[in-house]
């Protein structure tokens, strides 16, 4: 297994070489890079308490599983969890126009939630720290997150906020325009966090925050990651509200989409060339790694002084719905991540299962399994 060696502040002790079980005899190089994905993760000895599920193996054959007394250092996802009422329409209204939905159904999302099942379906070990209202739509993303093999020790159920939610419009293209309702997402949060959902944040193979719960909260996890040595990946979707410098001095990769970035930065993102001039301004930021989800464009990872990488997309027959793939792409890559895969393989990878996750319609319904993803990296 090789080392994350892009992460500056990674835990470098943590990654050591593994075997591989099957006997790669006369493989393409295509399938040299997909059966890297088929290992056993490197085993992490956590110090938190035992009361991880039973995660399924990372074998595609399942031939072996994971030791439970030593679990791959877990993925960790800090943020939010929304009930999302999704409404199929053929366009969006005009301004002081009624129109009319196909459908409607509400469905649980919030790019924390989206993330955490995206990894647990992956069947990596994933953990999910965050907060729900007591209301019926509380349960209803608590069992989501339980039923895509999420370890909930983590999930606080609050009485100061109901869950919060998102109106969802999606329309024919599969395009949709979303608005959101912080609720228990933004409201609730101890003024300290304290040690105990800390110590899981610390003994993690990768931390993923968005801006969908206050910065405040994000920054503290983000130093407790840091002082012990754990990458942080922070998906720029969510609030729109300039990035504290306090909170991008802990982040080792960040990751916008097109628009996410332009906005951070006040810069055009039309070509990939002010894309790079764009991310040059994240570095003057204090970011020193910059993952763009570029759409139908693809996706490029820059890490300053080098040549960015690129990955095209893997095209889809059909767009049902866009909902959640980027919260699919960011955790599919962090999970390829901690495996140790290279750049390009970890990409890869996201593209894949980003691929699959706009054929399905809603967020979480979406989020693609492991052996659809490498059937998919394996399809000529």
């Amino acid at each position: 297994m090789k080392a994350l060696s892009f992460i500056s502040h990674s835990k470098q002790s943590l990654f050591s070489s593994s075997q591989i079980t099957a006997n790669p005899t006369n493989l393409s190089k295509t399938d040299e890079s997909i059966l890297k994905f088929n290992q056993n993760p490197i085993q992490f000895n956590p110090t938190f308490p035992q009361k991880n599920p039973n995660f399924p193996s990372l074998s595609v054959n399942s031939s072996q599983n994971p030791d439970p007394q030593n679990p791959a250092p877990p993925l960790v996802v800090v943020g939010s969890a929304n009930a999302d009422i999704y409404v199929e329409i053929d366009r969006l209204p005009k301004e002081g126009e009624t129109i009319s939905a196909k459908s409607g159904q509400t469905l649980a999302g919030g790019k924390g939630a989206n993330q955490a099942v995206c990894g647990g379906k992956l069947s990596y070990p994933t953990y999910f720290f965050g907060q729900v209202g007591k209301d019926a739509n509380g349960k209803l993303i608590s069992e989501a997150l339980e039923s895509g093999g999420v370890c909930l020790d983590h999930l606080r159920s609050v009485s100061e906020a109901p869950t919060g939610h998102a109106v969802v419009m999606l329309q024919s293209d599969g395009q949709n325009s979303i608005i959101i309702v912080g609720g228990a997402n933004m409201c609730g949060w101890p003024l300290v966090i304290g040690d105990k959902d800390l110590e899981i944040v610390r003994n993690a193979g990768i931390v993923l925050l968005q801006r969908e719960i206050p910065d405040s909260v994000n920054i503290q996890v983000a130093k407790a990651a840091r002082s012990a040595g754990v990458p942080v990946i922070l998906d720029a979707g969510g609030m729109d509200a300039p990035l504290p410098g306090e909170l991008l001095e802990f982040v080792d990769i960040l990751s916008p989409n097109e628009s996410e970035l332009s906005r951070l930065t006040g810069m055009p993102t039309e070509t990939f060339q002010q894309v790079g001039e764009a991310v040059t301004k994240c570095y003057e930021m204090g970011v020193k790694q910059v993952l763009v989800k570029l759409g139908d464009k693809g996706s490029a990872l820059f890490i300053e002084g080098e040549e960015a990488v690129k990955q095209p997309i893997i095209s889809a027959p059909k767009v049902l719905d866009t909902t959640g793939a980027g919260d699919t792409f960011t955790a599919a890559f962090a999970v390829a991540l901690i495996e140790g895969q290279s750049k390009q393989e970890c990409l890869r990878f996201a593209a894949a299962a980003a691929s699959l996750c706009v054929q399905v319609k809603g967020a979480i319904p979406s989020m693609p399994d492991r052996d659809s993803v490498l059937n998919l990296l394996r399809s000529p």
